[in-house]
């Protein structure tokens, strides 16, 4: 009777391709890590190499060298032609470290700390909504304590915002403003952004002081010393300076929605009239259906902080409920929009 009713069972209506796409991520997607960690993009830089010529320069064996090569082509990081391996276009821009987009250190945090990413981390992050970096607690205190830590994160953070900070500046037209407020700036890679593509803007940078003396590393890189000056503040309990322009990228997403109601409120209140208010983010949509990228980046917020990532319709609500007007979402670079509002 059994082997009756499973010969008779029905061809499902879709096939399980989804199912092994979980599978197939968990053990592909890490093999780009392990050709940044084992220097393959850099060796490729001076020209294309065959398999074998590869593997020497490495010192790997045939298989595991091919596995990753196979890897790396099948998802556009490398080119295949006529036995040899060659960088693509997005390689060029962003896995070479003189590039000045160079994506490769926040991969290398990534690597530091893939215990974070582990299903028992994760798990645990989960039934406990509580982050797991650096076995648990206050990530922020974490740095503040460990300036080895800090560094490391600080650079990781400069790779995946110095390209973006040079677009959202050019979305809108933000051309009357005179001084801007980057607020939890990290790297200052935003100040920086905003001062090159802006050149009436001067720019505060607002952070722990900690913070301050790194980012001053990176100003001074850009020359643009005089144009932005750092400021060492708790931006939660001390007051603001003045500007008629506030920039948040990457801090609401720290923080659930009490905090980040604060940070908005705080931002209405010492903003000049008419002044607006940036926040730049990788947004879920209205439905929170997606995108897949929000919705993994909510993930990573699970292992690291407190927080996660809001829709536009979230801050653009959040925004109006404080007093903010004329609110406006914009596709900024890659994954980011910027959600604008103004104080009337």
């Amino acid at each position: 009777m059994v082997q009756d009713a499973f010969s008779n069972n029905p061809i499902p209506r879709v096939d399980d391709r989804p199912l092994w796409d979980v599978v197939f991520a968990i053990y592909g997607y890490p093999a780009l890590l392990l050709a940044h960690r084992l220097k393959i993009f850099p060796l490729l830089a001076d020209g294309p190499l065959a398999l074998a010529d590869i593997c020497n320069a490495l010192d790997i064996k045939q298989r595991p060298a091919e596995a990753i090569l196979t890897v790396a082509t099948s998802l556009g990081f490398l080119s295949l032609q006529e036995g040899r391996y060659s960088l693509t276009a997005v390689t060029e821009e962003y896995l070479l470290e003189t590039s000045p987009n160079y994506f490769g250190f926040f991969w290398d945090m990534m690597i530091d700390n893939y215990q974070v990413s582990s299903f028992p981390t994760l798990e645990k992050a989960i039934l406990t909504d509580s982050p797991q970096v650096y076995g648990g607690g206050d990530i922020f205190k974490s740095h503040e304590e460990q300036i080895e830590l800090l560094h490391r994160f600080t650079r990781g953070m400069h790779s995946i915002s110095i390209t973006s900070a040079f677009v959202w500046p050019e979305v809108m037209d933000f051309s009357q403003h005179r001084v801007m407020l980057d607020v939890a700036g990290g790297s200052a890679a935003h100040s920086i952004g905003a001062a090159s593509k802006l050149p009436n803007l001067k720019v505060i940078f607002l952070d722990f002081p900690q913070v301050c003396e790194i980012a001053q590393e990176y100003i001074n890189q850009y020359g643009l010393q005089e144009r932005i000056k750092t400021q060492a503040i708790n931006i939660w309990s001390d007051h603001w300076p003045t500007a008629d322009l506030h920039f948040f990228s990457d801090v609401y997403h720290h923080w659930m929605p009490e905090k980040s109601h604060f940070l908005t409120a705080k931002s209405f209140n010492s903003l000049e009239s008419g002044g607006h208010i940036v926040i730049h983010e990788m947004l879920y949509n209205d439905q929170k259906t997606g995108p897949f990228a929000s919705a993994a980046f909510s993930m990573i917020m699970m292992g690291w902080t407190e927080g996660k990532q809001y829709s536009g319709l979230e801050l653009s609500t959040m925004l109006k409920e404080i007093g903010f007007e004329d609110i406006q979402i914009h596709k900024a670079f890659g994954y980011y929009s910027i959600v604008v509002g103004r104080k009337p």
